[in-house]
């Protein structure tokens, strides 16, 4: 990288010093500190070469598996560092990044020689090697998990570990295929989406074809010599297209910094042809034109003259300035139709916005002039940091926390808007849902409904640019498992599993309580009756700490009430003693016991049905129909059964099949859909089948409130002339 040109020039004097001081250097070091010589200071520079000879001392006698000695590697990585112009203390760090790791050098000692703010960065960045796990992809998430931790704290912890991630890259020749496919596979999936994620474009594009080089390795020779053939020609389209923009560029008297030609990577053609599944002749814009200009007016005025040259593709331009990406990448990029009919990509930005496309949040130690960027991407990374730190929070375990990361880095977005016109910014695939929880966990926890466009839609719908979203929240509200099935954020994801694990242990607390308390009402006896030295007797024999760990497991069905209130209850009851007791009334069920009762998805209870709870461990109470047969099983295991009854006001929707047979008629099921809709329930699925003699077979599954609601549904229906039989399916 040249030298800044605001940076001022250093006194002839340090000159000579600073020249001296490199030849007198060991090769290896020598082109890192020609690097820093054109923008750090001499005591810095002293102190760099001080950090060397310190890690060289540390690492003395160790070698890489290539055989050169160990500390070419992290000098290596605090050289890709010092192309970025990044500081001092990372510089040190990053030549100092293994001492902890691999060396009997402690954090303290690094702290007393160079500083805590060195030691803590060399410490994030070190893997957790004194713990011990169960398997290699835990101990990768723990360390994983610590980094990223780290990196919310300083960012340069995580520039260090790319740096060093693109080092071994580049180096890897010597490991063993399975260990460099593994580093390949790591990296792909996490380090370049990181680095991607941050704005630095440069290295996530030569991680992306390293990686593709060693996981593909034929696929990527067949492709090299596929571009190689194809770059003569297509190039000299581009150089044309380059003429002729310039020439109109100059007749227009707009300025422009400077316009280049850029060939596509290897991964990126083939992320292509393998998204798109079409071959490699088929994709035609293997380089992109970059027109780099002073202001972000005349951007749009160099966009105005592309346009007016070569006609435009519909629908390929995008408008990264006023909506800029997640990392704070700024451009415009348009499509043209070149000559000979060859899609001919355009970019276009200032030089700030290309400085940050290059390096993103590293410019933020490049950044010298007086002007300030125009996206402020240290506070979008600062935004997605505060999200990673969420969900570590909200992480059950190391693991979890690495698919969750995983899943939220994303390469594509879709933006779309609240009603007072804020955008959000979503991966591609992203939901209502995970909109939901963009706005604030809060929201997406209470999200009843939504509208897209003042229309109303399902929860799952994706999202798509431009769209307008408006969330419907109501207080009794609560996350559903299934929402995991269709959500794509890492945030929603977390936050819904969060919630789910703390409402089991509530709900099954509270249930095992109203369990346990119907089991002893046959001895006459409530939880609080039993005395404080039987209960204790009883919770060390089942191997509990406390009632409540004992209540929760019944609540979910690991242990048989009954059973535990035969042997805590006060003795034995004669058959006399119980018929002088009241008649224990059934558990009520009013719908809102969370996900430590369930409803069955092969009879579909509702409110008005009689039924009947079964006790299934892990699961809690599983709610059937009387007349179930799935249940036939259980007559004999009085322990497992579970005498219910619907609350009078359950005051929420259960979901049920209808069957309808209709003649194969015009808008017969336009019609049925309203009769249902008239009634006031919400229709979740429709599916059609076709039999012989021109009937067609229609199945609704509706959310009703009880079976006076259904019973309405079926009467009215019944009334169309069309309808031969309806009934209610049993799962």
């Amino acid at each position: 990288m040249a030298p800044n040109a605001n940076t001022p020039a250093l006194p002839e004097s340090v000159v000579t010093s600073i020249d001296s001081s490199i030849e007198n250097s060991p090769p290896v070091l020598t082109e890192l500190l020609q690097l820093l010589a054109q923008y750090m200071k001499p005591e810095q520079i002293a102190d760099v070469r001080r950090a060397y000879e310190f890690g060289a001392h540390a690492h003395s006698g160790q070698k890489r598996m290539s055989g050169e000695p160990y500390i070419h590697h992290p000098v290596s990585v605090a050289k890709i560092l010092a192309e970025i112009r990044l500081d001092s203390p990372t510089i040190i760090a990053a030549i100092l990044h293994d001492v902890i790791e691999d060396t009997k050098m402690a954090k303290e000692q690094l702290a007393k020689e160079f500083g805590d703010e060195v030691a803590k960065l060399v410490d994030g960045v070190s893997k957790l090697d004194q713990v011990q796990f169960k398997s290699k992809a835990e101990a990768f998430a723990a360390s994983f998990r610590k980094m990223m931790l780290a990196m919310v704290d300083d960012i340069r912890v995580i520039l260090i570990k790319l740096a060093d991630r693109l080092h071994n890259m580049r180096t890897m020749g010597a490991m063993p295929l399975e260990k460099r496919r593994r580093i390949a596979r790591e990296t792909l999936e996490i380090y370049a989406p990181i680095a991607m994620r941050l704005g630095i474009n440069t290295w996530r594009m030569e991680m992306q074809d390293l990686g593709f080089q060693i996981l593909n390795p034929m696929r990527y020779r067949i492709l090299a010599e596929n571009v190689k053939k194809a770059r003569g020609h297509r190039k000299e389209i581009v150089d044309k297209v380059e003429i002729t923009v310039t020439a109109r560029l100059e007749q227009e008297n707009l300025p422009y910094q400077s316009i280049k030609t850029r060939e596509k990577s290897l991964f990126s053609i083939y992320t292509k042809m393998r998204n798109r599944h079409v071959p490699y002749a088929e994709i035609m814009d293997l380089f992109a034109l970059r027109v780099t200009v002073d202001t972000v007016d005349q951007c749009y005025r160099t966009l105005g003259v592309t346009h007016n040259i070569y006609k435009p593709v519909p629908g390929l331009f995008k408008d990264y300035i006023a909506m800029p990406k997640t990392n704070g990448y700024q451009a415009l990029h348009t499509t043209l139709v070149g000559p000979h009919g060859i899609p001919i990509e355009v970019q276009i930005r200032t030089v700030e916005m290309n400085r940050f496309a290059e390096s993103g949040i590293a410019a933020h130690w490049i950044y010298k002039s007086g002007e300030k960027p125009a996206v402020n991407t240290e506070s979008r990374t600062q935004q997605w940091l505060q999200s990673v730190l969420e969900i570590q929070q909200k992480a059950g375990n190391s693991i979890e926390f690495l698919e969750n990361v995983k899943m939220d880095l994303f390469p594509d977005e879709v933006y779309v808007f609240t009603p007072q016109g804020a955008i959000i910014e979503l991966p591609r695939g992203g939901t209502v849902i995970d909109f939901a929880y963009a706005i604030h966990t809060d929201v997406g926890n209470h999200c009843m409904s939504a509208r897209i466009d003042r229309r109303m839609v399902p929860l799952g719908t994706e999202l798509e640019n431009g769209q307008t979203v408006e969330i419907i929240t109501h207080q009794a509200a609560r996350p559903n498992p299934a929402w995991l099935n269709f959500v794509v954020t890492a945030k929603a994801r977390s936050s819904i599993r969060h919630y789910l694990k703390n409402l089991t242990q509530e709900d099954s607390l509270r249930l095992g309580e109203r369990m346990l308390n119907k089991a002893l009402a046959t001895y006459g006896v409530a939880i609080k009756d039993i005395p404080e030295k039987t209960l204790s007797m009883v919770l060390e024999e089942y191997k509990y700490v406390n009632l409540e760990m004992l209540l929760s497991d019944i609540g979910l069905g690991n242990r048989i009430p009954k059973l535990v209130a035969r042997r805590i209850a006060p003795g034995e009851v004669s058959d006399e003693e119980k018929n002088a007791l009241k008649p224990v009334k059934p558990l009520n069920i009013k719908g809102t016991e969370g996900l430590s009762v369930s409803y069955s998805r092969c009879c579909q209870p509702i409110p008005g049905d009689l039924i009947v709870g079964i006790v299934s461990a892990g699961r809690g109470v599983v709610i059937h129909r009387k007349n179930c047969k799935n249940i036939q099983e259980y007559k004999n295991h009085s322990d497992h059964r579970l005498d219910v009854e619907w609350e009078p006001d359950v005051g929420i929707t259960f979901s049920t099949g209808l069957r309808i047979e209709v003649t194969n008629s015009r808008g017969a099921l336009a019609q049925i859909a309203t009769i249902i809709s008239d009634v006031g329930c919400n229709i979740e699925k429709v599916s059609q089948e076709d039999k012989p003699g021109g009937v067609v077979s229609l199945a609704f599954m509706v959310a009703v409130k009880d079976r006076k609601m259904l019973a309405q549904v079926v009467r009215r229906i019944r009334h169309r002339k069309f309808v031969l039989k309806v009934s209610r399916q049993k799962g």
